[in-house]
């Protein structure tokens, strides 16, 4: 069910980036939510239901850009497994380490997607993906992320603390 939520918030998201993105005038970089989306599912949900909505969130990235079937499903399940691992080091418990967490997550996202699209595509050019973009994308996500931690919080609050009293 939280799988479900999750997935219906990415849609709705995406719907405001691309707005927002419109709106702007950014046509070289994007706030990649749903980067931020699939390291909170990382960090707080588990394999199977995050692999199934990191999936479910790239294929929704797939429609809303365009781009090449099946390459941001892949890239979403990876960064979850790649996430995943990386979680049992970082802490993306706080809103801070959160943050910071999906920035990284989006360089590797992107230069990932860039290296995909550069080996598997005859017209990937420049255009397509810029790696200049990197860093105000993984900017623009991890403000996105800062903002959007306590809904998702909200949504898949994890372990409960204990909130005192006699026991």
């Amino acid at each position: 069910m939280k799988g479900a939520l999750m997935t219906g918030l990415a849609l709705v998201l995406l719907s405001v980036e691309a707005v927002l993105v419109r709106t702007f005038g950014f046509e070289v970089t994007r706030i990649d939510v749903t980067v931020a989306l699939i390291v909170f599912l990382a960090v707080r949900s588990t394999t199977i239901e995050g692999a199934l909505s990191a999936f479910a969130i790239g294929y929704l990235v797939d429609v809303f850009t365009g781009r090449p079937s099946g390459l941001f499903p892949a890239l979403g399940v990876l960064v979850f497994l790649l996430a995943r691992a990386a979680a049992q080091l970082l802490d993306g418990k706080s809103r801070l380490g959160f943050a910071l967490f999906s920035a990284g997550a989006t360089v590797g996202h992107s230069l990932l997607a860039f290296l995909l699209m550069w080996l598997t595509s005859k017209s990937a050019d420049g255009r397509v993906l810029s790696l200049t973009a990197v860093p105000a994308q993984a900017l623009l996500t991890g403000g996105a992320a800062a903002l959007l931690f306590p809904l998702l919080v909200k949504i898949e609050p994890g372990e409960r603390e204990p909130r005192g009293g006699l026991a």
